[in-house]
């Protein structure tokens, strides 16, 4: 499940389903708070499914009280935080297009994983690329619903982009190839 910024670019582009329809997202409609929710719902009708919940930290902060729903529930839901700090998607747009102006964009988040811990779910922290795939090996193990704050760059850019009027044909693109490494994994 996304709901709308950069965590859903990304997620859209580099996460292999291997499922057809295993992506639930309110696509272009701009609809933040929509990931959390959606995925009580997709655990609710689909007990079997591993539900992921993959949302920036402007839009879980908008349904994060569904803490206790997925409690309550005793629902095995796991939640990926992708936290630069930013409305992500919106502070992009201000970088690009109004030279770095940034307003109502910057955030003041809760600490994420001691706010899920509060309502008993257990909860990591990530902040390098080393930990990722170890933390999320423990999600997909954990028996109960599992909260990451991924902390990312706070000015990373999603690719390829396309401004507002114009043709696909004038899309911004990634002014140089992302290389990773062995080191990066």
């Amino acid at each position: 499940m996304t709901d709308v910024g950069q965590h859903q670019m990304w997620e859209a582009q580099y996460y292999k389903h291997e499922k057809p329809r295993s992506l639930i997202t309110s696509g272009g409609l701009g609809t933040m708070g929509f990931a959390l929710p959606a995925a009580i719902g997709a655990k609710v009708a689909r007990p079997e499914a591993e539900v992921w919940v993959i949302v920036g930290d402007g839009g879980f902060q908008m349904t994060m009280a569904e803490l206790a729903t997925i409690v309550q529930e005793n629902l095995k839901i796991n939640i990926a935080i992708i936290n630069n700090g930013y409305l992500g998607m919106v502070r992009q747009w201000q970088e690009f297009f109004y030279e770095r102006n940034y307003s109502a964009t910057p955030l003041l988040n809760p600490d994420f994983a001691k706010l899920a811990e509060a309502y008993g779910i257990k909860a990591a922290t990530v902040r390098q690329r080393a930990e990722v795939v170890p933390v999320v090996r423990e999600a997909r193990g954990h028996d109960g619903p599992m909260l990451i704050n991924f902390h990312v760059e706070q000015e990373d850019t999603v690719y390829p982009m396309v401004a507002a009027g114009s043709g696909l044909h004038e899309m911004i693109r990634r002014p140089s190839p992302i290389v990773e490494t062995a080191a990066d994994e």
